[in-house]
């Protein structure tokens, strides 16, 4: 069950009109989209689909089981129970026509349009396999017991079987998708504080009403987008801009629903709620992103175009020849299931979708999780790349980046007084020192007379000493010479947040804090850039900062500045230009960008949405691991090919035979050959497909 949106005008057409023509093009219409019945519906295909994997086991053995060694069952045996096989095999199988029947359906109506798909070609194998075989079991009841090695019940239950799988494991994909976006609405939160009457009055977020002046206390998120009228703090917006910094709010300054308040005190009027907030906006991209993202075509289904139905004439032209040149009906009707059988197109349904699952095996080995399958055939196109900032390039946190110690003590030990001071501190940057502490294993020391001077920095004593934090402002504040200005620059070019040290007036040390590289991105845009590819970085960040870290690692275009729904538009303007783009990102201010490329990638550390609308993840946060798809992507396209030659070359091979040119000089086959030629072309499918392992 998939959704579609149609537009339509209700003056011209009503909604029974549109399901007519819905199932004119051969699909079933269920109606306007009901969430409570897709979870009805979702939970029976999931027991449908235990309860078929149960029967496959039981089906396969009753089937194979004798002609791989496995102890027979007496009463169930081919030789000994000829009857009992037949009857059981046509007694289990005949529910996988009920299980199948929309895709029967469809491959029949599709036919019948003349416009045959990958159902068509599954409804002909099924239907051929399972029509022939009640036959056979007929010819079983009357004394022909031969016919019991010429069954075909069991391939036509697991062709079902495996179709309704791959449709299974789809669908699951989609609700995947459906959580993302659930959760992208629950990042702003259900509650705000609104002024009444100079009071402070809690209400739910639906009650908050345009004009209304909306309160947030340090540590809260913004409920609604809106305009600062009182108040100055630290906002992180990192979610909707990508800036990995805090942003200074004060009067007049746009605050958006979602971010976090660090430390201030902020009153903010209400301008933008409800479906035009920022989030619900982004809602909107994603989701139409994705509904309106065309389908790619399949290689086997244009092929399954032109053969099947050259297919079917074959069979019926031989058909009626064999009535009238006197053979028979029964050998006419023999002949014409050879026919289908032979060429019945199981191993062209295996040839795209067999390479698919493997090699999303195999990039899963290394470390991708490839979440749709035509990405495995659609990455080797790419030609451009475009790069997401902070969290992709960069780690996404501050990160001691640069240390200028200034005396003899060492360097770990300063920054454990540094982070001891800094973690009596809300400021942001005090993050950056608290985490290098943990993951250094350092004892905060104790810190008396802590002070936090808004817009300079923080001092407070350890021991005799007093120390003094912050930015260049401190020197005037505390009357002290600032005689380090030459290093503080040099920092500050290269995109540092600079933390001034001093102790007892004097400077001891000056850090720069900042969002560094991720290990290797250096390298992997070198090896991108070799492969032909084009790459562009995009980010929410301020330009300076952008190039500085876009000139380190080897990028020539940079686009700055850019809001979440520019993201998109971007994307859609490269791809009107005719290039095939693939976006690389993490955050949620990513998410319509990557859901608008041609194939979307996320890092594994990213936000859950992004994660759930981008079609790659690299589990390892490995942007090397981008070029082990494209490579993967070209084996899996090459294997493909290969695969729809064998898949054709015995059919091509066996229709002529199997049609009866060969006769006059002895040579002709009957559907149980038919069904050995149609195994082995499955089977050298298979084994080709499976040298995709090796693949590294």
């Amino acid at each position: 069950m998939a959704n579609a949106v149609i537009e339509y005008d209700e003056g011209k057409l009503k909604l029974k009109d549109i399901e007519k023509f819905i199932k004119m093009s051969g699909y079933q219409s269920l109606g306007i989209y009901n969430e409570k019945e897709e979870e009805k519906e979702d939970k029976f295909k999931k027991v449908n689909f235990i309860i078929f994997t149960c029967i496959s086991v039981i089906l396969l053995y009753i089937s194979m089981g004798h002609m791989l060694g496995m102890p027979e069952i007496n009463i169930l045996s081919p030789h000994k129970n000829p009857i009992n096989y037949a009857l059981i095999l046509l007694f289990i199988s005949t529910p996988y026509l009920i299980y199948g029947f929309s895709i029967l359906k469809s491959g029949i109506t599709k036919l019948i349009h003349l416009s045959p798909n990958m159902d068509t070609l599954v409804a002909i194998g099924v239907l051929s396999s399972y029509i022939y075989s009640i036959f056979g079991t007929y010819m079983i009841i009357k004394g022909n017991t031969q016919y019991a090695e010429h069954l075909y019940f069991e391939s036509a239950a697991i062709v079902v079987f495996f179709i309704k799988f791959g449709r299974y494991i789809e669908s699951r994909s989609r609700d995947k998708t459906k959580e993302a976006i659930k959760e992208l609405v629950q990042i702003t939160p259900s509650k705000g504080i609104i002024k009444v009457n100079g009071e402070e009055k809690t209400v739910t977020i639906d009650e908050i009403q345009m004009g209304d002046i909306v309160v947030c206390h340090p540590g809260d998120k913004i409920a609604v987008d809106g305009e600062v009228t009182f108040g100055k703090s630290h906002i992180d917006e990192t979610f909707i801009t990508g800036e990995s910094k805090p942003v200074i709010k004060n009067i007049g300054d746009k605050v958006i629903a979602g971010s976090l308040n660090y430390d201030g005190y902020l009153e903010y009027k209400a301008e933008k709620i409800g479906k035009d907030s920022t989030i619900s906006q982004i809602v909107r991209l994603v989701i139409e992103a994705t509904n309106t993202k065309a389908p790619i075509a399949k290689i086997a289904d244009k092929i399954s175009g032109i053969f099947v139905p050259i297919l079917m004439v074959v069979a019926v032209i031989t058909f009626i020849i064999y009535i009238i040149l006197g053979f028979g009906a029964s050998q006419a009707v023999i002949t014409f299931v050879t026919i289908l059988v032979v060429a019945c197109p199981c191993s062209l349904g295996l040839a795209t979708p067999l390479a698919i699952v493997v090699s999303e095996g195999v990039c899963a080995k290394n470390g991708i999780l490839v979440k749709k399958s035509e990405i495995l055939e659609n990455a080797e196109k790419i030609d451009t790349i475009v790069f997401d900032k902070t969290g992709t390039l960069t780690y996404g946190n501050l990160k001691i980046a640069e240390f200028i110690n200034f005396t003899s003590i060492k360097e770990e030990k300063i920054l454990q007084v540094v982070a001891s001071v800094e973690a009596k501190s809300s400021h942001p940057i005090a993050k950056a020192f608290t985490n290098y502490a943990k993951e250094k294993k350092l004892e905060l020391l104790a810190v008396d007379d802590f002070k936090d001077i808004s817009g300079y920095g923080i001092t407070g004593n350890i021991g005799k000493n007093k120390m003094i934090l912050g930015n260049s402002k401190i020197f005037d504040y505390f009357e002290i010479e600032n005689t380090k200005e030459k290093e503080e620059k040099e920092l500050a070019e290269k995109g540092n947040s600079i933390v001034y040290v001093v102790e007892n007036k004097a400077i001891i040390a000056i850090v720069g804090v900042n969002d560094i590289l991720r290990d290797n991105v250096n390298v992997s845009i070198k090896n991108l850039k070799e492969k032909g590819k084009e790459i562009i970085m995009l980010t929410g960040d301020n330009k300076e900062t952008a190039e500085i870290i876009a000139k380190e690692v080897g990028i020539e275009k940079v686009i700055a500045n850019v809001l979440p729904a520019n993201k998109a538009e971007v994307i859609k303007e490269l791809k009107q230009e005719g290039k095939k783009v693939m976006m690389c990102g993490d955050g949620i201010n990513d998410s319509p960008a990557l859901a608008n490329a041609d194939i979307g990638v996320s890092i594994h550390s990213g936000t859950e949405v992004a994660m759930d609308s981008a079609d790659v993840i690299l589990m390892k946060n490995d942007l090397n691991k981008i070029i082990d798809l494209i490579n993967i992507s070209k084996r899996t396209v090459t294997n493909i090919k290969e695969n729809l030659f064998w898949a054709f070359f015995y059919n091509v091979l066996m229709i002529p035979i199997a049609v009866g040119i060969l006769k006059p000089i002895g040579i002709s086959i009957n559907p149980m050959i038919a069904g050995f030629a149609m195994i082995f072309s499955s089977i050298t499918v298979i084994l080709n497909t499976l040298r995709l392992r090796r693949e590294k």
